[in-house]
């Protein structure tokens, strides 16, 4: 069983680790809302909530490329199928 490191930079590494995974789930949580908050105006069928949600939840799965949580050909299947979904709407 390994216990906590001893170095000082390890023990560094440990804190940060900690912490830029806390801001990765943060961003990957806020994402998956905006998915949400999209697919049930899409539900509702209302074109203009469905509209802002779109635009909100298309910079949201941006953000997780850029910040590496999503793989952009990922992020790119997510925004199409978002966009489809949307276009039904009409």
């Amino acid at each position: 069983m390994f216990g906590l490191p001893n170095i000082k930079s390890a023990k560094k590494r440990v804190l940060v680790n900690e912490t830029k995974a806390a801001q990765n789930k943060a961003v990957k949580s806020a994402m998956k809302t905006d998915l949400k908050k999209f697919e049930a105006a899409v539900a509702e069928g209302n074109r203009s909530e469905a509209e802002g949600a779109y635009k909100v939840a298309v910079k949201a799965v941006d953000k997780a490329v850029g910040h590496g949580l999503l793989h952009r050909n990922n992020a790119a299947r997510k925004k199409s199928s978002m966009t489809i979904k949307l276009n039904k709407l009409a």
